[in-house]
């Protein structure tokens, strides 16, 4: 009878040594491979300028110099408004766009996935098939929507659509439908459970995948936007476009842009390593069968 690997007392899959050495040897070149663009950022940032302009481009730096932060600092002091109002803005609108659409697009689910209601499907189908409309195709509605509101140049301009987007209720509401136990849900409601109790301490920590998934979406999105049509005033415009417009001096500015791009990267990256691993944990636990 054959025996069953363990590897630190927990059964692993019956491959042999050499299978698992052969897929951590595929999988460390696929990493490698992937992380080259990042590493090409980071070294173009510690080039002179000089360097930075060498054909064919190098990846490897021959005089490593951090004259590009400090150039791109000096530059952004040059701003009648202060360098840090737009790392404020950009935070203030990453995170309060990330946790508002995460909280209602997941109230919104929920709803759908778990409580029966007249129009349900009608009202899923509707929010899938807008989907398929890019943001550009709606733009004068929504700049109309925000004018009649008087939310025009404020931060609720950007906020706001953040939480509407409907690309995080479609996938809450497919993650819920099959991970989250009905009779689960049922046996708490006979207890007397509300259904926002229910919401918060049972359906939510079993699809805590999809709203990790969620919040790295939501994030890399807010944090990454550039000009908007609805901010006018420079006291609430982002660093990503505050940088825009400081790089538009020519190639002279081109290390500060290096080194701007690395410091636009380090942020998402961080927020996708600290969510990635808790995705891998709770893949394999979250949800529950009948």
């Amino acid at each position: 009878m054959a025996r069953l690997r363990t590897r630190g007392h927990r059964v692993v899959l019956a491959r042999s040594a050499g299978g698992d050495a052969g897929i951590t040897v595929i999988l460390s070149l696929l990493g490698a491979f992937m992380f080259v663009p990042m590493f090409y950022v980071i070294i173009q940032s510690l080039k002179p300028l000089d360097e930075l302009w060498m054909y064919p481009p190098k990846f490897w730096v021959m005089s490593p110099t951090l004259k590009n932060y400090k150039d791109l600092f000096t530059l952004m002091q040059t701003s009648w408004v202060p360098f840090s109002r737009y790392i404020f803005n950009t935070i203030f609108i990453s995170v309060g766009g990330t946790f508002g659409h995460l909280f209602l697009a997941s109230l919104a689910a929920y709803a759908l996935a778990k409580i029966r209601f007249p129009g349900s499907i009608g009202i899923f189908l509707s929010i899938r098939t807008s989907l398929m409309f890019n943001a550009t195709v709606t733009s004068i509605t929504s700049f109309l929507i925000m004018s009649w509101f008087h939310w025009l140049d404020t931060y609720w301009a950007l906020i706001i659509p953040a939480w509407g987007s409907t690309l995080g209720i479609s996938l809450m509401k497919n993650f819920m439908a099959p991970n989250v136990n009905d009779s689960v849900l049922e046996s708490a409601r006979l207890d007397g459970a509300s259904e926002l109790r229910i919401f918060w301490t049972i359906a939510m920590p079993m699809v805590k995948p999809a709203w990790l998934t969620l919040i790295i979406y939501s994030f890399q999105g807010l944090w990454n936007a550039g000009s908007s049509v609805y901010i006018y005033s420079e006291q609430y415009k982002s660093f990503n476009y505050a940088i825009s417009q400081i790089l538009a001096g020519g190639i002279k500015r081109a290390g500060a842009g290096a080194a701007s791009l690395v410091i636009m990267m380090a942020v998402p990256i961080a927020v996708f390593v600290i969510s990635q691993s808790n995705i891998i944990e709770t893949m394999g636990s979250s949800g529950m069968k009948d």
